[in-house]
């Protein structure tokens, strides 16, 4: 039977987020809240919707891997040829999205984004498996190719290539931080008055903390 799609919903009722039990900076917050994620076992925790702008001003997204992050920022890695790599050079500005179905917590960030540093990159790039250093050689990300023979005969090549050799980080992988002006809270609550905190920057470098309505 076709299942009615208007009349799929859920109930949230977990948790509460006041402002009385926010943290007073918004990456603090965040850390937070992702250690009570780590802690809930969810699957690819760190999984984020990365979204950017094209070259004719119009929104696209991905998922992407949030890598590490800190006061400085959020950071990512991929191909700096790909579509969003090309996208993040001509606007560097940025909004992330994590959704944490098993919290009923959503977390949006907005910011500008900058590359990190080579040493950075490199220090990531050879943590990695040696398939995937390898895989960051073989796909030449977002362009077309002919068929997935094509992409599997490039990669046989490149392994045995690089069978007696370390695989060097190419210079169109590497890192991205995305460094943000504001931080949306978002928990679920029930009758669908959610609970929003939104951090704005400040100048000074202090967290301004609003409610938004739901």
């Amino acid at each position: 039977m076709e299942q009615d799609i208007a009349a799929i919903r859920k109930e949230y009722i977990q948790h509460v987020l006041l402002e009385e039990d926010a943290e007073k900076n918004a990456i603090d917050q965040f850390g937070k809240w992702w250690n009570q994620a780590l802690d809930s076992k969810i699957d690819e925790v760190n999984a984020m919707t990365l979204s950017t702008i094209t070259g004719s001003g119009s929104p696209t997204a991905r998922i992407v891997l949030l890598k590490s992050f800190d006061a400085d920022g959020f950071v990512f890695f991929t191909n700096y040829n790909s579509h969003k790599g090309l996208e993040m050079a001509q606007h560097p500005e940025a909004c992330l999205l994590f959704f944490w179905k098993e919290l009923e917590r959503q977390v949006r960030i907005n910011g500008r984004i900058e590359k990190v540093s080579a040493a950075e990159s490199d220090e990531y790039f050879y943590s990695r498996p040696e398939g995937s250093r390898v895989g960051a050689h073989v796909s030449p990300q977002s362009r077309v190719i002919p068929n997935r023979a094509w992409l599997d005969d490039k990669e046989k090549e490149l392994i045995e290539w690089y069978s007696d050799k370390p695989v060097p980080r190419p210079e169109h992988w590497g890192g991205y931080r995305v460094i943000p002006s504001a931080i949306e809270f978002w928990q679920g609550r029930p009758n669908r008055l959610h609970d929003r905190l939104l951090y704005s920057l400040q100048q000074n470098g202090a967290w301004q903390i609003n409610r938004l309505a739901p």
